[in-house]
């Protein structure tokens, strides 16, 4: 049986960020395809890494490479943002005493079945929910 993992902005963005080649390299080690996981995004994903690409990097990539990933990560599976979502971050939010952007990645994995969270936004090994964060980074 394979295992559902929820890939958050900040791995995608440090797999191809220049500056910072230490966690390029295990970001880009925890993103390579494996027969017993299985890498779920949401749109909150995409639109951000898409931002983050384009303008906060030390050397920012161009929108048209920018697009592309986007399009690559698209054909993973993809949990849309909607109303119901954002109600159960908020839920979330109040609940794990988090942000809301926090609580939104959180709730998308939970929806997706994900039991897994990679991301460096949050404590490693913390639980919220039925998701329990990694830190691949660490």
């Amino acid at each position: 049986m394979s295992e559902r993992v929820f890939v958050d902005t900040d791995i995608w963005v440090y797999a191809v960020d220049r500056s910072e080649p230490a966690k390029r390299e295990r970001a880009r080690a925890a993103l390579a395809p494996r027969d017993d996981a299985h890498i779920t995004v949401s749109s909150q994903v995409l639109s951000e890494f898409y931002t983050v690409v384009t303008r906060k990097l030390e050397t920012p990539l161009s929108e048209e490479q920018a697009a592309q990933m986007v399009d690559r990560l698209a054909q993973l599976p993809v949990v849309p943002v909607d109303t119901d979502l954002v109600m159960r971050a908020i839920a979330g939010s109040r609940s794990w005493g988090i942000s809301l952007w926090d609580a939104l990645i959180i709730s998308a994995a939970e929806v997706a079945g994900c039991t897994i969270l990679l991301s460096e936004d949050l404590a490693d090994g913390a639980t919220y929910g039925s998701v329990r964060v990694s830190n691949p980074l660490a």
